[in-house]
């Protein structure tokens, strides 16, 4: 009988990037991660909220340092991955979870700028992030990278092709790089939150959220940001080392559910 491996259930001392992290499941994500003792890096276009959000994470006793970031820029992407690097000494996990809400009927004026900015948020970024990432998780003991989609890459809504073909190609670029970057130990994996509360859903309805999940759901309730974000959590354990190239459904039960 072979010895018995334990294996680490800790982040403490790895440094995590998080993108969109000032508020939603990307302010949850940098939260969890700092309550476990990672050095966090805090990224979002939103300046203020993503100090606001480093500052709440020091407060706690934490660890975290913020950049502003607009992913859909390359030069940003190259300048806040190194500065990450250089300010903590290296780089372990990439949470790859920007992204924004926009909506557009096929035959719409304004359909072709939708696309654009939803694929230059939402898809290109990735890539992008990761490949300016990669020397340094290459020198890392614990590689990890996680990248957010959503269950609309799984099973769409109307008027929104434009975003559900960026998150239906974050699952395809998630199995790619897990097959091309495993030889090297990193691994790559995708969460697909369902209905959560964020800002983006703050506008239904209290009522109408109900409504849904109630007859889409299994536990019928929204979840929570926190919720997603120790799913991501669990992804970047150093224990997690034989898990890549997944696609999570973090959604209550909704792609499970047939009535």
């Amino acid at each position: 009988m072979s010895e018995f491996k334990e294996l680490s259930r800790s982040v403490k001392g790895l440094t995590v990037l998080v993108t969109g992290a000032a508020s939603g499941m990307g302010r949850a994500t940098a939260l969890v991660f700092a309550a476990e003792g990672a050095n966090v890096a805090v990224t979002d276009i939103n300046a203020e909220a993503t100090q606001a959000v480093a500052d709440e994470i020091r407060a706690r006793g934490g660890t975290a340092k913020a950049w502003t970031l607009d992913v859909a820029k390359a030069d940003d992407i190259t300048t806040v991955v190194s500065g990450v690097a250089a300010h903590f000494g290296g780089l372990d996990i990439l949470i790859n979870n920007a992204g924004l809400s926009l909506r557009s009927a096929i035959d719409a004026d304004g359909y072709e700028e939708t696309w654009t900015k939803a694929l230059a948020v939402m898809l290109t970024a990735h890539p992008r992030i990761i490949r300016a990432a990669l020397p340094h998780l290459r020198r890392s003991k614990c590689p990890r990278i996680v990248n957010i989609a959503s269950t609309e890459a799984l099973g769409a809504t109307a008027t929104n092709s434009p975003y559900a073909a960026a998150k239906a190609g974050v699952t395809g670029l998630t199995r790619a790089l897990a097959v091309e970057l495993g030889r090297e130990g990193i691994t790559v994996n995708c969460i697909c939150p369902g209905p959560i509360r964020t800002g983006i859903t703050e506008r239904i309805a209290e009522e109408h959220k109900t409504i849904f999940a109630k007859r889409r759901t299994a536990l019928g309730r929204y979840g929570d940001p926190e919720e997603v974000a120790h799913m991501t959590l669990s992804l970047c354990l150093p224990a997690a080392s034989y898990l890549t190239g997944v696609v999570i459904p973090v959604d209550g039960g909704l792609m499970a559910r047939n009535a």
